[in-house]
């Protein structure tokens, strides 16, 4: 009889290794073979890797390894170390599917991943921080007076030892544990809802063991939801000049430098799509080229900041927006079906994520 009790005893414990579910309701985000479930949004195809069952990141170019699933509420888990004094790297949560514009990272809230030999500031530390970017918002636990929620005590360990993070994430607030305590927290986070990503910053970093633990739902509104995944994808690799062609560009980590007066020809052509890009250029004119349309001409914008072109076009329609605002909307009578060209980048300025949705 006792016998049969024990072995009953062990069939939850069975079922909840069957479903890779740990006693406490973690389950791996990160089969340590592939990197299934996660995308790489901007970086090289070598950026991001498996070894001996851990994420290596070799910290060029700066971008993002993205989850393929939205979370909302959620305790996650993982280790990591940097193999480099000095290392800079981070995890964002709430984040949109696609980088800001002008910028490498995604809105987002990023708990910070920074190795000890980076130093302390009063505006930074390296053992937790919590911060708000590119135009989500936060209210710090133990804040400066800005937006950065800063850890209580120092308890992260340098390179080449490993860290562990446990970050929870209900409702809007945020919490760090590092290495077993809590030490930095936030509230009213926005967006609330969102995807999780791995940075790559300009240093070799490793993950292990991430675990996740669904939380009950609160009912975010529209708004405090992130940008959903759309099925864009980039064409540009931020290490050099693949699926490209022309004289004297050159690949700039995320940024793409003209430096001649030669033209930028994307190596597939495109008919039917829907672009995203950003840029950055003291000329008149916007500085692109695009299949079905041709030169764009002069529309207003930023002659010094970051500035960011949507456009679509497909049978019937040319639609464009800079920076948000709707500049032409065609509605066009095809003589013939739209002919497959290259996207065309125009020197004399910078450019930064390419994105772009064939369409049927």
């Amino acid at each position: 009889m006792k016998k049969t009790l024990f072995l009953l005893s062990l069939i939850p414990l069975f079922l909840l290794a069957k479903n890779g579910l740990a006693e406490d309701g973690l389950r791996p985000i990160f089969n340590g073979k592939t990197l299934d479930g996660w995308r790489n949004i901007n970086c090289g195809p070598n950026t991001w890797s498996v070894k001996d069952g851990m994420i290596h990141c070799t910290g060029k170019p700066i971008g993002e390894l993205r989850t393929l699933k939205m979370y909302e509420n959620f305790i996650l888990e993982l280790e990591w170390r940097h193999l480099k004094p000095r290392g800079n790297a981070g995890i964002f949560v709430w984040a949109d599917a696609y980088p800001a514009k002008g910028q490498p990272f995604h809105r987002g809230v990023e708990v910070q991943v920074l190795e000890n030999a980076y130093g302390n500031t009063r505006g930074y530390t390296t053992h937790g921080d919590i911060f708000p970017i590119h135009g989500a918002t936060m209210t710090p636990i133990n804040g400066r007076g800005g937006s950065r929620a800063f850890p209580t005590e120092n308890r992260s360990k340098p390179s080449p030892e490993w860290n562990h993070y446990r970050v929870v994430c209900d409702d809007g607030k945020i919490s760090l544990a590092v290495n077993g305590k809590v030490v930095t927290r936030g509230t009213a986070a926005k967006p609330r809802r969102g995807y999780i990503c791995l940075e790559s910053e300009g240093s070799p970093v490793q993950f292990r063991h991430l675990k996740i633990k669904e939380l009950p739902g609160t009912n975010p509104t529209p708004g405090e939801i992130a940008r959903k995944e759309e099925g864009f994808h980039s064409l540009y690799t931020g290490v050099d000049l693949s699926g490209w062609s022309g004289d004297g560009w050159k690949s700039n980590d995320w940024r793409l430098t003209s430096g001649t007066a030669t033209r930028l020809f994307s190596s597939k052509q495109f008919a039917s799509y829907s672009l995203f890009a950003d840029w950055r250029s003291q000329a008149k004119s916007i500085p692109f080229e695009l299949p079905g349309i041709g030169p764009l001409g002069e529309f207003a914008h930023s002659n010094t900041r970051w500035n960011r072109l949507e456009v679509t076009r497909k049978p019937g329609l040319i639609f464009i927006t800079i920076n948000g605002k709707v500049v032409s909307r065609k509605t066009v009578k095809e003589q013939d079906p739209l002919k497959p060209a290259s996207i065309v980048l125009l020197p004399g300025g910078q450019f930064a994520n390419i994105f772009i949705k064939e369409l049927k």
